[in-house]
């Protein structure tokens, strides 16, 4: 598209919409929405088809969601006014690793440490002095939080035992991609709507020029982000980047998803709740609740694995399940010459831990890390194919780890789980755990201590040894250390309002402060109010 002797990147088309698509738009709009240092712009083009619809399940998310959204100058209670979004503390498991268990992996840690090891240390030397040991979730902020059903956001301003948390949200994955949209648009992207019949390719390089529409449009570029799903138009149907598929580690295969109506009681978690043949999510919005049933249709039915979902459901089903099939895996490469996958078209990890937005935004930042010419360097696609590669992977095996760790043996899909080999690193993680009570986190990136601590305790691990540098601490100090922060943490918990009520807070806030400045603005410009 750009003049031959111009190596800089004059238009970005993005292949599809939705979450990931928009995703992908609004950074870049952000950034090179503007003339560059020659006077050229940067069009950031996105094409959708009325025709596909969404996928639509990732609408709980990591803390991470928070530094993309700050990163745009997005304010937060807008946000939430915008999405309907609720706050998410993490998610409680239910029937995970043996019937009848619950637990909490919460975000944040266990309080302040009192020595050098870290504190789950000092709570396995007390769970081997004392009988009865309350669990260690009992010293996370988020999780007493998320039990109680009370919610603030935490001051930041003097870190203490009551800011000791973080938080993500969940939120309409359809409200969340037109609020960007609409951000992306009012810094100069542009939408087009049609549906892709043919992807061009430059002859020599094998580079992607353009992709046909169905009414004869061509649209031209420099750089083709592909967002289109799982079909992977541009990166798999026409750059053929091979898949490498996960299944035999994840045996889920098949998802329902169906919203209904709101509780009373809005909580400020995800819950996940083990079934016979998978797992069911339910993530509270502020208009609805949204539900789902994720399962392996090796070891149950679709219409049992629909009447288990429906059964569940805290309210009146508002929609008729839709159905989704996927596979596990991942592109063995997400760039390839001058096309990126992202979002879908890249991989596919469950929603289990809420990782598919995590896994857009970490995609969408290394891109504006490493953003390239018109040539698009082989070096930068590597380096972007080698951090997105090993993100997916720390992904997969924390996953795999919720499976792996059952003592379940009432169907044949945990028997199944808990007989199936491993991957190596996550081998050694479980094993190290199970020995010494330590933690190898191998992603720095990824999913940091407290998190593997909370599931592999939760799923039943109790470590057989703990650091011997904990012994260095007087017990009295230990035992008193840890019945304070126990009280501190349940009554800053106390304090806090209920979930709803804070919610509520914000988007009337908001709309209180909306209408302040349209008066203000009316008043200003002698207009009638």
């Amino acid at each position: 598209m750009s003049d031959t002797n111009d190596n800089t990147i004059r238009r970005i088309v993005i292949v599809g919409g939705g979450t990931a698509g928009w995703m992908s738009a609004a950074p870049l709009a952000q950034r090179l929405g503007g003339p560059g240092h020659d006077g050229g712009r940067c069009e950031v083009v996105v094409v959708e088809s009325p025709e596909i619809g969404t996928i639509g399940v990732g609408e709980a998310t990591l803390p991470t969601i928070r530094f993309y959204n700050a990163a745009l100058g997005l304010d937060e209670a807008d946000f939430i006014a915008r999405t309907r979004a609720t706050y998410k503390l993490g998610i409680e498991f239910r029937d995970w690793g043996h019937l009848g268990n619950r637990f909490f992996h919460g975000f944040g840690d266990f309080g302040p440490t009192l020595g050098n090891s870290p504190v789950h240390m000092y709570w396995l030397r007390l769970a081997r002095e004392f009988d009865r040991m309350p669990a260690l979730e009992n010293w996370s902020m988020s999780s007493v939080m998320a039990r109680e059903n009370r919610f603030a956001a935490p001051g930041g301003q003097t870190p203490g035992i009551s800011d000791a948390y973080s938080y993500g949200f969940h939120f309409d994955a359809g409200l969340y991609a037109n609020y960007l949209r609409d951000y992306a648009m009012a810094r100069g992207a542009q939408r087009i709507e049609g549906t892709i019949t043919a992807v061009e390719q430059h002859p020599d390089s094998g580079f992607i020029t353009a992709v046909k529409l169905r009414d004869g449009r061509r649209v031209e570029g420099d750089l083709f982000i592909d967002c289109s799903g799982f079909r992977g138009l541009l990166i798999e149907g026409a750059l053929q980047a091979g898949y490498e598929d996960w299944s035999d580690r994840l045996p889920c295969n098949s998802a329902l998803a169906v919203p209904c109506a709101s509780v009373d009681k809005l909580t400020p978690y995800t819950r996940s709740s083990a079934r016979a043949a998978g797992w069911t999510w339910r993530i509270p919005l502020q208009h609805r609740t949204g539900n789902g049933h994720v399962y392996s249709d090796a070891f149950t039915s679709d219409e049992e694995a629909a009447r288990v979902l429906l059964d569940g459901l805290d309210g009146a089903a508002l929609d008729q399940p839709r159905q989704l099939r996927f596979v596990t895996g991942r592109r063995r490469k997400s760039w390839v010459k001058n096309c990126i996958a992202i979002g879908l078209s890249a991989g596919f990890v469950e929603p289990l831990e809420s990782t598919s937005i995590h896994l857009i935004e970490t995609a969408v930042g290394k891109l504006v890390e490493l953003f390239p010419q018109r040539d698009c360097s082989p070096a930068l696609a590597d380096e972007f194919n080698r951090v997105m590669g090993g993100r997916y992977e720390s992904v997969r095996d924390f996953i795999i780890l919720h499976y792996k760790l059952t003592a379940r043996d009432d169907s044949d899909f945990w028997r199944h789980c808990a007989a199936m080999p491993v991957p190596e690193p996550l081998r050694h993680q479980i094993e190290l755990f199970r020995e010494t009570g330590r933690v190898a986190v191998l992603d720095r990136d990824g999913f940091a201590e407290p998190s593997f601590v909370a599931m592999m305790m939760g799923l039943g691990i109790t470590p057989r040894r703990y650091d011997p540098l904990a012994d260095r601490v007087d017990i009295r100090q230990v035992h008193g250390h840890f019945a304070g922060v126990r009280d501190l943490v349940a009554q800053a918990a106390a304090r806090m309002p209920e979930h709803r009520a804070y919610v509520e807070g914000t988007v009337a806030g908001k709309a209180a402060g909306a209408s302040h400045l349209a008066a203000k603005a009316a008043a200003g410009s002698g207009r009638p109010k």
